[in-house]
């Protein structure tokens, strides 16, 4: 039976609009707060609902969004090596450059810690590096010297070494916001060290990292 084509309406996310797949939509709608959207079997319908009134569909929205949260997490005490006293850190961006953002979650229990952005016009390097800031920032304001961090970005662990960012990103209107966070995490490094274990997440050993976004 040939599958049912569906558009999918954000009223409220990243970049509302119709999308014509789940994964178009869903970059737009994971993880941004009170995010609206719906799925329809007719373009017109869809059209229709994105002109119209949000609240006329939001119960579907909300169960959907119920159903994502509630899906199935890996069991970490099970996998060999992993540091559940760490916390993980993880960025994402929908294009490049496009909206970005970074969180960081305790390993053992999957439990947001901190979340950063959405910012416009970001990278994805950039949120990873971001991430790192923040949780050793945080980490230090808390005096804690040895809770283990957790990244998968190669970029972001070269830019640790070299104790600033090295984006390419060019300066624009959008960005602005972004490129003050930025400077600011870059202050902090330049008079902060970082005792904390930085750890490498194998993704290829244990799947996705505890705070994917789930993007991919």
């Amino acid at each position: 039976m040939k599958a049912t084509r569906k558009f999918y309406v954000v009223w409220e996310g990243r970049a509302p609009g119709i999308y014509d797949s789940w994964e178009e939509c869903r970059e737009q709608v994971e993880g941004y707060p009170e995010a609206k959207y719906k799925a329809f079997t007719s373009q017109d319908d869809a059209t229709e609902a994105f002109r119209g009134d949000p609240r006329e569909h939001l119960n579907f929205a909300r169960e959907l969004a119920r159903k994502m949260k509630d899906r199935q997490k890996p069991d970490y005490t099970t996998i060999p090596g992993i540091r559940l006293d760490a916390i993980a850190v993880d960025g994402a961006c929908s294009r490049n450059p496009g909206p970005m953002e970074y969180r960081g979650v305790r390993v053992a229990d999957g439990a947001e810690i901190f979340h950063g952005g959405p910012y416009e016009g970001g990278t994805n390097n950039i949120g990873e590096y971001l991430a790192l800031i923040h949780v050793a920032a945080l980490l230090a304001r808390q005096g804690d010297t040895s809770t283990p961090i957790y990244t998968d970005s190669k970029t972001a662990l070269s830019w640790l070494r070299r104790g600033h960012s090295n984006t390419k990103l060019q300066p624009t209107e959008a960005n602005a916001p972004l490129r003050a966070v930025l400077e600011r995490a870059d202050a902090w490094m330049a008079s902060h060290s970082i005792p904390n274990p930085i750890l490498k997440w194998y993704t290829e050993k244990w799947g996705e990292i505890p705070a994917d976004f789930g993007r991919k």
